[in-house]
């Protein structure tokens, strides 16, 4: 008769056969300074968004920058964000985008 499996054998054949080793989360490494957008701004509508976003204020480098933010914002969210959010925040990238279009074609002009 093989012996009775101890509750510490158990976990440590469950553990064993897990499937993959925890992945690092590389936004804990993101330390960046150098804009800050308003408190709750992401809970706002897509229009008021893209447009905080594109301002001199918020994104002194240009909407280019308030693009990275949101992308940044919806990365680290990620499956916390409820999809009627999620879609908010897709349709302030689609503005913002193109927002950031005209900009080109006025400079191209």
């Amino acid at each position: 008769m093989p012996p009775a499996r101890t509750k510490s054998t158990r976990h440590r054949a469950a553990k064993e056969t897990s499937k993959a080793p925890a992945k690092k989360r590389w936004v804990k490494t993101v330390t960046t300074d150098s804009t800050h957008p308003p408190k709750d701004l992401f809970t706002k509508s897509a229009p008021v968004i893209a447009r905080s976003l594109a301002s001199k204020k918020i994104s002194p480098k240009g909407p280019g920058s308030g693009m990275r933010m949101l992308t940044y914002f919806i990365n680290r969210a990620g499956k916390g964000l409820s999809a009627p959010r999620k879609r908010e925040l897709e349709r302030a990238k689609k503005l913002l985008h193109e927002r950031m279009e005209k900009e080109k074609q006025k400079k191209a002009a």
